[in-house]
């Protein structure tokens, strides 16, 4: 193909015969990830003796020497917008940046830029346009709209399969702090519940017992007010959709401010809390949900990374407000 950026021409050694033709290159092109040549066999981009093959469970067998061609990047469909970024670190392979409240992170209807991604590829230049997908290059993982916090994203194929990798078996270290209503009883523990679809609104999550996913949170109570406010850590042990949003409104404690979790009863109920300040955390505008700190295992140097975070202004505000009462 003419926009072929580079072609590999791979033979089969004996000792990996009978392996699946996509793990096989994978090994083979450590600096592409699986689902990277997944893409590219589907797109008719793989051949052994002049075949295009198409099926990337094919066993391979040795003495079969296969091509592949691996085109120049399609340029991202989300243009380059220039942003102002908090990083915190970046290398050759990563980026680590605290994302504000109100920034999404991946353009989507009703979004079609001025998102992270936009602000990656301007300041990362076109080599991350290729990273990971069209839509979402370098994206590894997300924080919603509203929350504030830490994220990390690619800017190798290999970093974005290992880091992705680390996601899927939930050895990521990733807390969150967050602002509650009332104070949960015990004040540390594991909440284990199924998350999926909620069957009374489809535009939210919920703790099912049938059709979800498991998911697992460990809580501990940092601080409490009045018996009417908590400032909670959450520690992920796995990584669902709303997961402390979901978890922490089916503990009974919503989070503050949240306007799909917890518009409830629980910031209406009677309070030793000053009018103005729960007027204050009645109106807050948005889920009081950080991602303080964020561990993981580099792609490249394989050192522990770790990171921490402080609260935005607008949650540093409600606690000024909450300690001077």
């Amino acid at each position: 193909m003419t926009d072929d950026r580079r072609r590999e021409t791979l033979p089969v050694p004996a000792e990996r015969a009978g392996t699946r033709l996509d793990r096989w290159l994978a090994d083979s092109l450590p600096d592409l990830s699986r689902a990277r040549l997944q893409a590219l066999i589907a797109e008719g981009r793989v051949a052994q003796a002049e075949r295009t093959i198409t099926d990337a469970s094919a066993r391979v067998k040795p003495g079969q020497v296969f091509t592949v061609a691996v085109p120049t990047p399609r340029p991202a469909l989300p243009r380059p917008q220039a942003m102002d970024l908090a990083v915190l670190y970046e290398d050759e392979y990563l980026i680590v940046l605290e994302k504000p409240p109100g920034l999404v992170v991946h353009p989507a209807p009703g979004n079609p830029d001025r998102t992270l991604v936009n602000a990656l590829l301007a300041h990362c230049g076109d080599g991350l346009s290729g990273i990971g997908g069209v839509k979402r290059p370098g994206i590894v993982h997300r924080l919603d709209k509203d929350t504030s916090g830490l994220m990390v994203a690619a800017k190798t194929d290999a970093a974005h399969a290992a880091l992705s990798q680390q996601f899927a078996q939930h050895t990521i270290e990733r807390a969150y702090q967050a602002l509650v209503w009332g104070v949960p009883r015990p004040s540390q523990g594991v909440i284990a519940g199924a998350i999926g679809r909620s069957p009374a609104n489809r535009k939210k999550m919920a703790v099912v017992t049938r059709g979800g996913k498991p998911a697992r949170t460990r809580y501990r109570v940092i601080k409490s007010w009045a018996q009417a406010v908590s400032l909670v850590e959450c520690i992920l042990e796995t990584g669902r959709t709303h997961q402390v949003r979901v978890h922490l409104a089916h503990l009974g404690h919503p989070l503050i401010g949240d306007p799909l979790y917890g518009r409830s009863r629980a910031g209406r109920q009677p309070t030793a809390l000053p009018a103005a300040t729960l007027a204050a955390l009645r109106a807050f505008p948005r889920q009081a949900l950080h991602a303080y700190r964020l561990g993981f295992t580099h792609p490249t140097s394989r050192k522990l990374k770790s990171f921490q975070s402080d609260f935005y202004n607008d949650i540093n505000d409600i606690l000024k407000l909450l300690d001077s009462d």
